[in-house]
């Protein structure tokens, strides 16, 4: 059985930084398509970060710069590192992983909130 179990949301003032993490169980992160998406009411989910197996990294144009997808072998976690937080950048953010043949994974989400 895979769960994914986001942490780290919070409120943070503009300016501000944040890092998600995502404990995953039944999925191996090291060898798995992961990535980060966020959705805000009324709009769809939008990736906003991947990370493939062999380590290769894309951002939505809108964070790149800004946030940073990484996973923990040992720990078998993923992790955001959110830089220079903006006010559009409120949302709930959610784990995602792949598992070819069997599977598309979602965690619960954590909610963001950049507000003064």
């Amino acid at each position: 059985q895979v769960q994914l179990v986001e942490s780290g949301g919070g409120l943070v003032q503009p300016g501000g930084s944040l890092r998600l993490s995502c404990a995953a169980s039944g999925i191996i992160v090291s060898v798995s398509y992961m990535a980060w998406y966020r959705q805000t009411p009324g709009k769809q989910r939008e990736r906003v970060a991947e990370i493939y197996a062999g380590g290769k990294t894309n951002y939505a144009d809108s964070v790149k710069g800004r946030f940073t997808i990484s996973r923990d072998n040992y720990r078998n976690t993923l992790s955001l590192q959110m830089n220079s937080l903006k006010s559009e950048d409120t949302a709930v953010y959610y784990c995602n992983g792949i598992i070819p043949a069997q599977g598309d994974y979602w965690g619960q989400g954590t909610q963001v909130t950049v507000s003064t």
